[in-house]
């Protein structure tokens, strides 16, 4: 007897019949869970919603008021005769993996993850199941993620040793901002961060929801002396435009894990890559699926065939989706 039966893949999302309910829907529905805030997973539109708290927060500041039912870490419902909760999948602040049993049967619906510890949200909490949901964005050998302090150290090298310059770094707006500044107020570096004004409301909203960001101070409208010997954060789309003109010859860096690839380094005109993704990397990838011993694993988006040939190669039933909407976001 086929596994999953009672779940539905459709081009534009994850369908559950017996609950009338999307995951991660590609456009309006009645009943939307949502595994977390990044806009190709949480659209607006939906007349409700479920989702962690911090989902529901970040979706109210992109989207306006939700209505929104907030299902915590470790807190579940039932619908339809599905039981539902939500666990940590350690991609940004509030993500979470859908755990779904019905049936007899554990189906875990992983969002976007990664493995690696971060200061900005919950860690990757593995939970053995069925049938293992998964992205693949860096589901290729080459996608091996470096240490994160070892990237960052870059970073205050290139700005030690240019005290004259500022180093200017794209980072995606939710989740990549804040982590590359939290990772460096880790690492010991307090003096204040100067951010592009795209990034104020979600770093605000981070520092509500409890990360400490340091001091952070706006970009725009400060002086060319001031910035020199500054970290400047600011989305990936204005490191080239108008806008970056006006610092103190910047050392142009990108935070993400596309990096790794030089072209896309070169198309950006890139000084510093960074690489430093949100994403698991192959390793990870391949890891989870050891360790959570799922019976198949079906792949939302991203590299999908490499990861469904490693999987049946070790004996694991694989298939891909071939959902519509994700992408390959700045990471």
């Amino acid at each position: 007897m086929a596994l999953g039966r009672w779940i539905e893949p459709r081009p534009t999302g994850i369908y559950l019949p017996a609950a009338d309910a999307w995951i991660d829907p590609s456009q309006p529905v009645e009943r939307a869970w949502v595994t977390h805030g990044h806009a190709d997973h949480a659209r607006g539109g939906h007349a409700k919603v479920w989702a962690t708290p911090e989902t529901l927060a970040i979706m109210a500041a992109r989207y306006g008021p939700q209505n929104g039912q907030p299902v915590p870490y470790g807190e579940g419902f039932s619908t339809g005769g599905i039981t539902v909760r939500f666990v940590p999948a350690g991609h940004v602040l509030g993500s979470a993996q859908i755990v779904l049993e019905h049936q007899g049967e554990r189906i875990v619906v992983s969002g976007d993850y990664k493995r690696r510890e971060d200061p900005t949200c919950a860690r990757f909490e593995p939970v053995p199941c069925d049938i293992f949901v998964t992205e693949a964005t860096f589901g290729l050998p080459v996608f091996r993620h470096p240490e994160t302090h070892d990237e960052l150290d870059k970073l205050l090298s290139g700005l030690r040793a240019n005290p004259t310059r500022c180093v200017l770094v794209g980072a995606y707006a939710l989740g990549k901002a804040q982590r590359v500044i939290k990772e460096l107020r880790v690492m010991g570096f307090d003096d204040p961060i100067y951010i592009h004004g795209a990034l104020q409301r979600l770093c605000d909203l981070y520092v509500e929801l409890g990360v400490d960001l340091g001091e952070l101070r706006p970009a725009t409208g400060v002086a060319k002396a001031e910035l020199q010997g500054r970290i400047i954060l600011a989305p990936p789309g204005a490191l080239n435009d108008r806008w970056s003109r006006r610092l103190p010859d910047p050392i142009t860096a990108m935070a993400s894990g596309w990096m790794r690839v030089r072209q896309r380094a070169r198309q950006r005109n890139v000084e510093l890559p960074l690489i430093l993704s949100d994403h698991a990397d192959w390793d990870e990838l391949t890891e989870t699926i050891r360790e959570l011993e799922p019976k198949e694993v079906w792949v939302t988006h991203g590299r999908e065939d490499a990861l469904v040939h490693w999987c049946r190669m070790h004996q694991i039933r694989a298939r891909a989706l071939e959902l519509v909407g994700f992408e390959d976001e700045d990471d």
